[in-house]
């Protein structure tokens, strides 16, 4: 049933488009013998335009995994106090963006920071095309403000990481060694009554992985404080463990694929993608060169335009 609602999908839009394209075409005849006006023929050619634009934008949205929710994480730079407000104001944007998308969201772990802000937080954002969207916000957010936590008023520079991995579902297969799995609990902080902050229901799982074809061994560590219980936190917990396998496996696919051409910049963790410069009121994206003034719009959410550019110039690679 997937398969063939996605074929309908694109066999009902193709026809859409084909119908504007056409009407544009009649629209284009008439005018000349004043049947119809050219406002109207303006109109048409938006019109199609809109519905051409916005299937291209779907068409770089095919791989397995961009239908899939995501588990996105924030992590506060160096800088202190400053990097701490700036991972929260990012984590509020992305928090209004899903909003205006009415996907769930879920908060899964959350550290304050310490005079403000976070020092970082998980976000769990549940819907379709979710990780097709938030892909594109993959890496390294810089800030340039007259920090209000500076006493002299002076200009700072501080950045904070974004990582997002697809959330997996249940019709994805991951194998968890269970010898390879171990667990910390601890004491939630923060609002949820006397339980959670007197019962350990926080939990940590530690998951030694070991690369099938290098042998490279590395940690993974995840935290999750969401539920009242332990028992749900763990639950939570080992789905965000296979969220994180299952990206491991997509980033070998994707290295097995062709090379990406010469003189564009990689995208991947710990490459600084995005500028949001206050004073000036700009916030410029470094991979397609797309920017814009409305930086308060931004900040409460806009950022669509960002997702288009960089799914345009990359999602067909």
């Amino acid at each position: 049933m997937k398969v063939v609602r996605e074929l309908k999908f694109w066999i009902n839009s193709y026809n859409e488009v084909k119908s504007a394209a056409d009407e544009l075409e009649l629209a284009f005849d008439f005018v000349k013998d004043g049947i119809v006006t050219e406002e109207e023929v303006q109109k048409s050619y938006e019109h199609a335009i809109a519905l051409i634009e916005d299937l291209e934008l779907k068409n770089m949205l095919r791989r397995e995994e961009d239908k899939l929710g995501a588990v996105l994480k924030i992590n506060a730079g160096a800088g202190g106090t400053e990097s701490q407000d700036w991972a929260s104001m990012l984590f509020r944007m992305y928090q209004r963006w899903c909003e205006s998308k009415n996907y769930k969201t879920t908060v899964t772990n959350w550290q304050d920071g310490d005079d403000a802000g976070i020092k970082t937080a998980t976000l769990q954002v549940e819907g379709e095309l979710a990780y097709g969207f938030l892909k594109s916000e993959n890496g390294v957010h810089r800030l340039v403000r007259v920090s209000p936590f500076n006493a002299q008023g002076k200009r700072m520079t501080s950045f904070a990481s974004v990582f997002v991995v697809p959330l997996v579902d249940d019709s994805i297969e991951i194998e968890i060694n269970p010898a390879n799995l171990s667990w910390d609990t601890f004491r939630s902080s923060g609002a949820g009554g006397q339980n959670v902050n007197k019962v350990e229901t926080g939990v940590r799982l530690h998951y030694n992985y070991k690369d099938p074809d290098t042998g490279e061994e590395q940690e993974i560590v995840i935290e999750n404080t969401e539920s009242r219980s332990q028992m749900g936190n763990r639950e939570n917990a080992l789905r965000l463990l296979k969220s994180q396998l299952y990206e491991i496996e997509l980033e070998k696919r994707r290295a097995a694929q062709a090379a990406i051409e010469a003189g564009k910049k990689k995208i991947e963790w710990g490459s600084q993608i995005r500028s949001y410069v206050f004073d000036d009121r700009r916030v410029k994206d470094h991979r397609t060169n797309y920017q814009t003034s409305d930086v308060n719009g931004v900040m409460d959410g806009d950022i669509d335009a960002f997702i288009k550019a960089y799914l345009m110039e990359y999602g067909g690679e």
